[in-house]
């Protein structure tokens, strides 16, 4: 299969936070506190100091910004391998248990899907309204300003009205599927689908061959979905709270 290593400072890259800090191989993401891969400790290998000092910094950073201290742990990385046990002993538990799915682009995609370099007013206004909170939709769409080009962001309208989106950040040869809603009321409609065929089409022609996307293990529609389009389980990661 896939090696996190490859995907993860790759995913990492495509979502960026606001403040971004590093400790060897532990990357620190902190934004508004909403989403948690911008709001959490990533060790994607060996820290640059003792790990307990390490995990001492860790704590300190977030408490200096008013956020919880949030740990993503990655299956099969090794940074290091007692970190869980370490964390457990802090009094940290894991939650919202993630697959990360991989597959391959091209296809013929969706004329009807429309594919932009950057997000417009109508595609953000989709996304945030996912958000349910006012800051939590505005730290979204603050950390789609802030990501690296080329990105592709897919809009499907009906009756001149947006009714589904979706986004890839490509990088490394690959594409990186994110941010998929539907409208409420065009939801159970196959427009999900539509939008990820046309993402993986134009990602094609854009030069990545592979594409990896991100799914709570609870969701069993959407990991549907994606298996039938032809993505498979890679790897799982957690975060880990206190």
């Amino acid at each position: 299969m896939i090696d996190p290593s490859v995907i993860e400072p790759l995913a990492d890259d495509a979502w960026p936070a606001r403040e971004r800090e590093r400790l060897g191989g532990w990357r620190l993401n902190a934004s508004s506190g909403f989403s948690m891969r911008i709001n959490a400790c990533w060790p994607l290998s060996a820290p640059d100091r003792d790990v307990e000092a390490a995990i001492d910094v860790v704590e300190a950073w977030y408490a200096a910004r008013g956020l919880p201290p949030r740990f993503k742990l990655t299956d099969g990385v090794l940074a290091p391998t007692d970190l869980a046990d370490r964390l457990t002993a802090r009094g940290y538990h894991a939650s919202k248990d993630t697959l990360l799915m991989v597959g391959v682009t091209g296809g013929e995609g969706d004329l009807s899907v429309a594919i932009s370099a950057a997000p417009d007013a109508t595609f953000e206004g989709v996304f945030t309204a996912s958000a349910g909170d006012p800051e939590d939709g505005r730290e979204r769409t603050e950390a789609l300003g802030r990501m690296p080009p080329p990105a592709l962001f897919a809009k499907l309208e009906i009756d001149g009205a947006p009714a589904a989106i979706g986004v890839a950040a490509l990088g490394g040869g690959f594409a990186g599927i994110f941010g998929m809603r539907t409208v409420p009321a065009h939801r159970r409609k196959g427009l999900a689908r539509r939008i990820l065929r046309a993402v993986l089409a134009e990602a094609r022609q854009a030069g990545a061959e592979r594409a990896w996307l991100q799914v709570e293990a609870d969701n069993a529609a959407a990991i549907a979905l994606y298996a039938d389009e032809g993505f498979e389980p890679a790897y799982r990661y957690r975060y880990w709270t206190r």
